[in-house]
C-alpha cells in the first residue's frame, strides 16, 4: 500500500517562488506540498492514524522564515540579523515583491492544502469501515491545526482565500473572505471541533502524547473572537479551559522554555522535536538556529552558533526595568556588552540590577555582536542542555505556540470589555500570572493594564503583541527608534505580487477595494 507521500514543488505551477536570499541550505529548500494518494486499501483501518501523523508532521514542519515574518512587526522585537526584506517589514516598509512573503504564503497555504488531504483520507477511511468516533477526533484535531494557520495569515494580510478542499485549482475561484468573515468561520470551525476532542491535557493522551486536544480549540476560538472583540464569546471559551483544571501556570518561567518546559502543564498547543535521547542519528527540530548568537562561549565546548535573527527591542528592556521585573526580563532577553551599554547610556538607567549580565544563569557568555545588542531568550536552549553528542542550536528544544498564562489574559481581557464570568476576575486572572513572577497582586484592572501584562508575559512570542496593539489601534506604540506607523498602511502586509499574478481573485478584491 502507497500512503501519503510529500510531493515537493507540485503547487509551484500555481504559485511561483523564487528564493534569492541565503544563509544556508535551509533557505533554498523547496516549501510547497501536496497530498498524492494511489493504491490505498481504506478497508485497513488502523492505517488511518498515518493521516494524523503526517498532518502533525505538516504542523510541525515549520521554515525559520514564517514565525518571523508573522512575529517582527511589534515593539517588544526588532528584526537584526542581515535578511533585508525581514529587516524592512520590521519598520515597516513594505514590498510585495519580498521573497519572504511568498515563502510565508506558500508555507501556510501549502499546510492547508495538506490537511485537507489528509482530512479527505480519514473519510475515505471511515467510509471503508473505520471506527466513526476516532476518525472524526482525527479530522477535529486536524481542523485545530488548519484554524490556528487561517488564523495568522488573517492577521498578517487581512482579507484572504480560505481552501475548502485540497486541490489547488480550487484557489483559482474561490471568493476573498473578509478578516472578520475568517474568524467568524474559524470559530464555527472550533465550535464543530471541541465536543469531538479529549479534554485532557496533551501530554496525558494515550494515543498520541503532546497532540492536540480540547484547551487548544478553545483557545483558537478565544483568539478569532478576540479579533472580532465579541468578548463575551472570549470569556466562554477561556473558561472552559480555566475550569477543566487541565493547565496550570509553570512556576518557573525560566526552565518553561527549555528542556524541562517540554510537555509542560502550562502548554496548551506545542510543537514537538526529539533528539530520541541520543547523541547521534535521527532527530527533529524547529530552525532555532535563526535565533541564536552569531558568537558566544558556550558553557559546553562545542555549542553552534546561530545568525542572530529576532532581537528583543531596548524599548521592551526599559519597559520591565521600569516594571522591577526580573525573572520575565532575564528569561526573555540575552544580553551582550554592547547591549548593556546601550541600555546604560540613557541616563535613565545608567545604573542597572546586579543580575543583568552577558552570562546566563547556566553560564552561556554572549559576546557583542554587529548584527545585534540583545537576542531572544525564549528560543534560547542552554548548552548544558544539550544531550552530549549534540551541538545545534536549540537542538532537542519544543516550540510553544499557546500557553495557559495567554488563556487567563485573554479571559481578563474579555472581562475589561464587559464580559461577566463566574470562573475567574480579571483581577484574579492577572494576579496568577503576576504572582507566578514574583510580582505584588493588583485590584481594579483595566485595559491597559491588562495589555502591559500581556506585554511582559509574551514579549517575543509569536506575535501576540502586535495584534493586542492593533485590535485596539494603538498605532502610537509603534513608533519607536526612528519608526512610523500607520494603521491604514502598515496592519497588514500587501499580498505578495507574485500570488496576485497567479490568483486573480485576489488582484480583483485589491482593485475593487
Amino acid at each position: 500500500m502507497k500512503h501519503i507521500r510529500i510531493i515537493k514543488n507540485a503547487v509551484a505551477m500555481m504559485m511561483a517562488f523564487f528564493v534569492t536570499i541565503s544563509c544556508t541550505d535551509i533557505l533554498d529548500e523547496p516549501l510547497e506540498n501536496q497530498i498524492k494518494v494511489e493504491d490505498t486499501d481504506y478497508t485497513q483501518s488502523e492505517n488511518m492514524v498515518l493521516m494524523l501523523y503526517g498532518a502533525y508532521g505538516e504542523l510541525y514542519r515549520s521554515q525559520w522564515e514564517t514565525y518571523t515574518i508573522l512575529s517582527v512587526r511589534g515593539d517588544d522585537v526588532t528584526a537584526a540579523g542581515d535578511q533585508f526584506p525581514l529587516i524592512e517589514t520590521d519598520e515597516f516598509r513594505y514590498d510585495r515583491n519580498f521573497w519572504m512573503y511568498n515563502s510565508v504564503w506558500l508555507n501556510l497555504y501549502s499546510d492547508l492544502l495538506y490537511w485537507h488531504g489528509a482530512m479527505e483520507e480519514i473519510r475515505k477511511y471511515q467510509e471503508g469501515g473505520a471506527n466513526p468516533a476516532t476518525a472524526e477526533q482525527y479530522r477535529a484535531e486536524i481542523k485545530v491545526m488548519r484554524s490556528f494557520e487561517l488564523l495568522q495569515l488573517a492577521r498578517t494580510w487581512g482579507n484572504i482565500l480560505i481552501p475548502t478542499s485540497s486541490q489547488p485549482s480550487e484557489l483559482f475561484n474561490v471568493e476573498v473572505s473578509t478578516f472578520e468573515e475568517v474568524m467568524n468561520h474559524i470559530s464555527a470551525q472550533m465550535d464543530e471541533a471541541i465536543p469531538l476532542l479529549s479534554d485532557v491535557h496533551p501530554r496525558d493522551r494515550s494515543d498520541v502524547r503532546g497532540g492536540i486536544t480540547r484547551g487548544a480549540a478553545l483557545a483558537v476560538k478565544a483568539m478569532a473572537n478576540l479579533e472580532l472583540k465579541n468578548f463575551p464569546a472570549v470569556a466562554e471559551a477561556t473558561g472552559q479551559i480555566i475550569s477543566s483544571n487541565q493547565f496550570a501556570l509553570e512556576p518557573d518561567y525560566y526552565e518553561l522554555f527549555k528542556t524541562p518546559g517540554k510537555l509542560n502543564r502550562e502548554n496548551i498547543l506545542e510543537f514537538q522535536y526529539s533528539d530520541f535521547g541520543t547523541g547521534t542519528g535521527t532527530r527533529t527540530s524547529y530552525p532555532f538556529e535563526t535565533y541564536g548568537p552569531a558568537s558566544w562561549t558556550p558553557a559546553v565546548t562545542g555549542a553552534s552558533t546561530g545568525w542572530g535573527f529576532f532581537a528583543p527591542s531596548a524599548k521592551y528592556i526599559k519597559f520591565m526595568l521600569n516594571r522591577g521585573e526580573q525573572e520575565r526580563l532575564q528569561t526573555t532577553v540575552l544580553f551582550t556588552p554592547a547591549g548593556l551599554d546601550e541600555i546604560k547610556a540613557d541616563p535613565q538607567f545608567s545604573t542597572l540590577p546586579a543580575w543583568m549580565s552577558n552570562v546566563t544563569p547556566d553560564g552561556d557568555v554572549f559576546n557583542s555582536h554587529p548584527r545585534y545588542n540583545f537576542l531572544s531568550g525564549k528560543h534560547y536552549l542552554p548548552s548544558n542542555q544539550l544531550i552530549p553528542g549534540r551541538f545545534s542550536y536549540g537542538s532537542n528544544k519544543n516550540f510553544t505556540a499557546i500557553r495557559y498564562s495567554e488563556v487567563l489574559l485573554m479571559h481578563a481581557e474579555a472581562l475589561v470589555n464587559g464580559a461577566s464570568s463566574s470562573v475567574l476576575s480579571a483581577d484574579q486572572a492577572v494576579n496568577l500570572v503576576r504572582q507566578r513572577v514574583g510580582l505584588g497582586t493588583l485590584s481594579g484592572v483595566n485595559l491597559d493594564v491588562v495589555l502591559d501584562e500581556k506585554y511582559a508575559e509574551f514579549g517575543m512570542e509569536g506575535g501576540i503583541r502586535f495584534y493586542d496593539l492593533m485590535r485596539y489601534e494603538k498605532a502610537s506604540e509603534l513608533n519607536f527608534e526612528g519608526r512610523s506607523f500607520s494603521i491604514q498602511n502598515h496592519k497588514f502586509l500587501p499580498y505578495p505580487l507574485e500570488q496576485e499574478n497567479i490568483l486573480p481573485k485576489l488582484a480583483d478584491y485589491k482593485a475593487n477595494n
